[in-house]
């Protein structure tokens, strides 16, 4: 057990989707897993292993922002011996090119934080996903036909900015969407010699001002959740 899992050895799976929301993870698991078991309740950041058409997954929420995410991710892969991290989560648009439930595979993460350089000394502003794991998830994407958009986002510490400077981000950038965790995630997951990917669906548009509710991002994301699980029976 960690200070923040008390799941024992053995009770993870090598295999991970981590949604931020505790609710989500708590839906994916009720709706998706057969023989769910529930193994980490600790702060109420919900995991459960159970079985994805046959095959061992476990899901578990990160909460959110960097610092959060880099905690579980760093545990899940140092202390329970986690191979493989889809992250699944919302973001909000930055161009009008991207509608609401578009799903977003994020290949690289732009972010002004000092997250790596704090945790590591490393000192990078752009951080890439795992290639094995976009490869495995296009694929499928294609396979079981759900349109993926590919591209870099914003990983941000500040989700209340003022004179927000988003044009500036997707001009310079070229980032396409906003979220608060795939940037530490891809750290952590490069930290431990480990995998990572992310999956993200459009919540809200900064440019259009449209956006979900609570409830819809708890239970509608349907088709990343099902693209990220089906993704884990490719892996071996």
């Amino acid at each position: 057990m960690t200070p923040h899992i008390e799941a024992e050895k053995g009770m993870i799976a090598k295999n991970v989707i981590m949604p931020g929301d505790p609710l989500r993870a708590k839906f994916i698991a009720e709706n998706y897993l057969t023989d769910a078991k529930l193994v980490n309740s600790v702060r109420d950041m919900f995991a459960y292993t159970g079985k994805y058409k046959g095959k061992e997954v476990t899901v578990m929420a990160s909460g959110m922002g960097m610092p959060s995410i880099g905690i579980y991710s760093y545990e899940l892969y140092h202390e329970y011996d986690v191979e493989n991290i889809i992250r699944v989560g919302s973001a909000g648009a930055y161009t009008d090119k991207l509608n609401l439930y578009d799903l977003v595979l994020v290949l690289d993460a732009y972010s002004e934080t000092s997250f790596e350089t704090t945790q590591n000394g490393t000192d990078s502003d752009i951080l890439a996903s795992s290639k094995d794991l976009n490869d495995i998830i296009l694929k499928v994407a294609s396979k079981i036909n759900k349109k993926v958009v590919t591209g870099r986002v914003h990983s941000t510490d500040v989700f209340y900015k003022e004179n927000n400077n988003y044009q500036e981000l997707y001009k310079k950038y070229n980032c396409l969407a906003c979220e608060m965790e795939s940037f530490g995630l891809f750290h952590i997951a490069n930290t431990c010699q480990k995998k990572a990917a992310c999956l993200l669906t459009i919540s809200d548009s900064l440019v259009t001002g449209e956006e979900t509710t609570s409830a819809e991002r708890e239970t509608a994301f349907c088709d990343m959740i099902e693209l990220a699980l089906e993704s884990i029976l490719e892996i071996d």
